[in-house]
């Protein structure tokens, strides 16, 4: 029903963003109405790239009042994509280039690509 995977819900569980289900007789776990929504909650939260740990803080806030808190950390959320767009445009462009330069010395022994690798200083 919440479209995830057994595992998936033990996950949540185990790291503290479900609360352990009442058992059944047999020994199944029962999920109420609340697990459903939290899980919803989660696979949304994690669609729009938060981390288990910050949906887990965002659970535990109280629903009134908390409007700001949650504005903070939208707004940090927002500065870390921002710095990866910058990083991942970066690394696109290096990669490129290196294509670029194997795509013009299609002959050259050994791989400029391979070569560059090889030859970057950490």
């Amino acid at each position: 029903m919440a479209g995830v995977g057994v595992e998936t819900i033990r996950f949540y569980e185990r790291k503290g963003l479900l609360p352990k289900p009442a058992r059944s007789l047999s020994g199944y776990r029962l999920y109420d109405q609340n697990a459903l929504k939290t899980i919803s909650f989660i696979k949304r939260a994690k669609e729009l790239g938060l981390s288990l740990n910050e949906v887990k803080e965002l659970l535990f806030l109280p629903k009134e009042g908390s409007c700001q808190r949650v504005l903070q950390k939208v707004k940090r959320k927002i500065e870390d994509l921002e710095k990866r767009i910058k990083d991942l445009r970066r690394i696109k462009e290096s990669l490129e280039n290196l294509a670029n330069s194997c795509q013009k010395n299609r002959t050259e022994k050994p791989c400029p690509i391979l070569s560059a690798l090889e030859d970057h200083e950490t």
